[in-house]
């Protein structure tokens, strides 16, 4: 069974910085590796939107609103990715959500979603 946990959400002020992770493991020992992920978020009210992006290649892709504040990179040999993310604004309210090309050696490629991280700014 596949696992896909993140973390590090919480309560910020304007300004301030939060370390999201998304790091993926299996019960049965299989070996596992992020393939690609994607950063989602969404606002009460508001849809689900892209907010970054990593292939396996290395490549990365920002929301036009988040570029040059959030980092997103991968590390662990490809079982968790991050989303760093600077001078935050009450704007980037949202429940954060990992989304993951996955490969393990007994099932291949899936994707998968995580449980979601709760991110609040305050102003």
């Amino acid at each position: 069974q596949v696992h896909l946990v993140e973390s590090g959400g919480g309560l910020v002020q304007a300004g301030g910085s939060l370390r999201l992770s998304c790091q993926a493991s299996t019960t049965t020992g299989s070996i596992v590796r992020i393939n690609q992920a994607t950063w989602y978020r969404q606002a009460p009210g508001s849809q689900r939107e892209l907010v970054a992006s990593i292939t396996g290649g290395g490549r990365k892709d920002y929301a036009n609103d988040v570029q040059g504040r959030f980092t997103i990179t991968q590390e662990n040999h490809a079982t968790t990715v991050n989303l760093q993310m600077n001078s935050l604004k009450s704007e980037d309210t949202a429940v954060y959500y990992c989304n993951t090309g996955l490969w393990t050696s007994m099932s291949g490629t899936r994707n998968y979603w995580g449980q979601g991280t709760q991110v609040t700014v305050s102003s």
